[in-house]
């Protein structure tokens, strides 16, 4: 099962309580405007959030702000291998402050610590937010799939 924390944050598996907040902002199409996954039903994303997770057919964990137990964002992670590919969406509720940069730097040291060699992401030309923070936690741009531009960071140990 996989749950860290960083210096804001828990993160671990998506429970019941989770669903409506996450509809709350997964189903604001202006602000999704960038990612899939969207404006399904309850009982899809309860479906889709609750089932048993696996790593390997890519799974989706809750970032929970420790301080108030609000959800706040989502992760996704898929292993294939040593590489993981990973995704990331925070509530526009909570936009803007830093949590983006400190979960996903908490994700990439416990994938490290799980074994991992590479991580990539895949963000659209015009999501200018992700494409930044990926610069920023130093992934390089490799490819572009599917419209999706593809980019990696070799994890040194």
């Amino acid at each position: 099962m996989m749950t860290f924390t960083t210096t804001r944050c828990l993160i671990r598996p998506f429970e019941q309580q989770d669903i409506e907040p996450f509809m709350d902002y997964r189903n604001d199409l202006d602000w999704m405007q960038h990612q899939s996954f969207k404006g399904l039903t309850f009982e899809e994303y309860r479906h889709a959030l609750l089932k048993p997770t696996s790593i390997v057919n890519g799974m989706q964990l809750a970032i929970i702000h420790q301080a108030t137990n609000d959800l706040i964002g989502d992760l996704y992670v898929q292993q294939d291998g040593t590489t993981y590919w990973i995704g990331y969406t925070i509530s526009p509720r909570y936009a803007r402050q830093g949590y983006a940069f400190e979960v996903v730097s908490g994700l990439i040291r416990h994938l490290s610590d799980q074994g991992a060699e590479t991580i990539k992401a895949g963000a659209l030309p015009t999501n200018e937010a992700s494409i930044s923070l990926l610069k920023k936690l130093n992934f390089t741009y490799v490819t572009t799939e599917d419209d999706e531009r593809i980019y990696a960071l070799h994890v040194t140990k």
